[in-house]
């Protein structure tokens, strides 16, 4: 026991700053979820409009949800009518329009007010877009997309596009990802943040002046799950959907986990920042909901 007390104290001599710390764990929410709404078929891609009436896609069942607030209804359906728009994921609201990634036919679609739909653009250098998954509009009106093929760290067949609303100019701004999903812009306007679903991590590259990419440095690794949709809060900080992995992950703009929301099912695919909620998405369950943040 002398020995010991000992070798302690003289520990603690040596190594004052740091013998005895522990790393410091982020905080974990389980309760205080509400459900949103149930019977969905694969919800992903939330955003809202001007009245926080929000908007989600079901990806397998052919149709687009609006709620709002107290309401669920059905804002389009396109289950027998699939020429112009087949299967819709992520989703942006823009000067009053609803901006989808349509991953059935491959292409980016615009959506009125309505519900009428028309094709912004269907692909790049004569061929069709892989499966467009996530997007994000900068204040120039330029969609930043995600285009995944392979599940794969051998394959890198996923990209990164960007297209521009009034011109429909596509470009390549990425290439040789391994399934690129999740895409968000950070708070200043100056970084993409990206979920690179096959490598289990999230990405932030630096726009350049001409809007190119830079070469991406890895923000945080998330092992156990698929990291999936990302938003972003008036902080700078990143919730990203974690995938398999039944949480929320709240990490600073430096890559540290600061919070971490148990989901009420294994399979959150988005999150969106609505007033004090969070909205998650979740596919296990087929439900979205929402809690006080």
């Amino acid at each position: 026991m002398r020995r010991t007390a000992a070798l302690l104290i003289l520990c603690l001599l040596i190594f004052p700053q740091t013998y005895g710390q522990t790393e410091k764990l982020p905080k974990v929410i389980e309760e205080g979820w509400e459900l949103v709404t149930a019977g969905c078929d694969f919800p992903e891609g939330p955003t809202y409009d001007r009245e926080k009436n929000l908007y989600f896609s079901n990806c397998y069942g052919r149709w687009i949800t609006k709620w709002d607030g107290n309401k669920v209804t059905e804002f389009v359906n396109f289950k027998e009518d699939t020429l112009i728009v087949n299967r819709t994921n992520g989703l942006a609201f823009h000067d009053g329009y609803i901006y989808a990634c349509e991953y059935g036919n491959g292409s980016i679609i615009k959506f009125d007010e309505l519900g009428m739909a028309e094709i912004l653009a269907s692909g790049y250098v004569g061929k069709r877009f892989n499966r467009p998954n996530d997007l994000v509009i900068d204040e120039a009106g330029n969609i930043y997309f995600s285009d995944p093929k392979s599940y794969s760290r051998e394959n890198l067949d996923g990209r990164l596009f960007r297209t521009n609303i009034s011109t429909g100019k596509v470009e390549l701004v990425y290439s040789e990802l391994g399934f690129p999903n999740g895409i968000n812009l950070s708070k200043d306007g100056r970084h993409i943040y990206l979920s690179e679903s096959a490598f289990q991590r999230v990405l932030k590259f630096d726009i350049m002046e001409d809007g190119m990419l830079s070469y991406p440095k890895t923000l945080v690794e998330l092992p156990g799950g698929d990291p999936d949709g990302v938003e972003v809060d008036k902080d700078g900080n990143l919730f990203v959907a974690h995938f398999g992995g039944k949480a929320v992950y709240k990490i600073t703009p430096e890559g540290e986990i600061i919070a971490k929301y148990i989901t009420p099912g294994k399979k959150p695919s988005n999150v969106e920042i609505v007033g004090d909620y969070l909205i998650v998405t979740e596919c296990e369950t087929n439900s979205v909901y929402r809690i006080k943040r």
